[in-house]
């Protein structure tokens, strides 16, 4: 058989193709987007000093043009083996992470004997930076309702910056937040992720 009397494949009608994408897409789950920057944590990205275009000294190709300049914000995480910990430090701010269950008991908004060393721990690096103005916020995952979660987050948030107070002093100002199940930075669909969503974040400007 020569390849001219091949049979043909029969395609399948476009709008058939089109259905089975459609339907695909429909029962297909898509994981949550996470979003890792509640209200009031920004950071500069405006250019720190001005480029002259013009200057010799750029040595520029002939007929290049020099593109706005801006800032590079640079992440750098660092996570404990277990996950418990968390620090992410940025050009503008440093934030720990700590997960509830290294702070709290299950629905619980009472520190454990382990917390008060961890929070030392970022006390510590507060008094290092020179920080006066922190933030702290708590966060759920999305188990339970969402106004529970609400309320649950901001007495936990409270409860660490009644800590952080005490070794601070009166010099330091807090901004108290409770996010409940918004702004998670892992997977809710995981019990994994969801420990990780369970957590109360103090951020403070890096020293200059």
């Amino acid at each position: 058989m020569t390849a001219t009397q091949m049979p043909r494949r029969r395609r399948a009608p476009r709008s058939a193709v089109t259905a089975a994408a459609v339907a695909l897409l429909l029962v297909t789950p898509l994981a949550p987007a996470a979003q890792a920057d509640p209200p009031g944590v920004t950071e500069d990205s405006a250019p720190p000093v001005h480029i002259d275009p013009t200057d010799p000294d750029l040595r520029m190709v002939q007929g290049a043009k020099l593109a706005p300049s801006k800032v590079l914000n640079i992440k750098s995480i660092v996570e404990s083996d277990d996950g418990s910990e968390r620090r992410q430090d940025t050009n503008d701010n440093v934030t720990f992470a700590l997960q509830a269950e290294v702070l709290f008991g299950k629905d619980s908004a009472d520190l454990s004997s382990d917390a008060l060393s961890r929070i030392g721990t970022i006390a510590d690096e507060i008094k290092k930076q020179h920080a006066t103005s922190l933030r702290v916020f708590g966060f759920t995952d999305n188990l339970g309702s969402a106004s529970h979660g609400l309320v649950l987050s901001k007495r936990r948030a409270t409860a660490v910056q009644e800590e952080l107070a005490k070794d601070l002093g009166p010099s330091v100002g807090f901004q108290i937040r409770g996010y409940g199940e918004q702004y998670p930075i892992a997977d809710n669909t995981t019990e994994e992720g969801r420990k990780k969503n369970r957590r109360v974040e103090v951020s403070f400007p890096r020293a200059s």
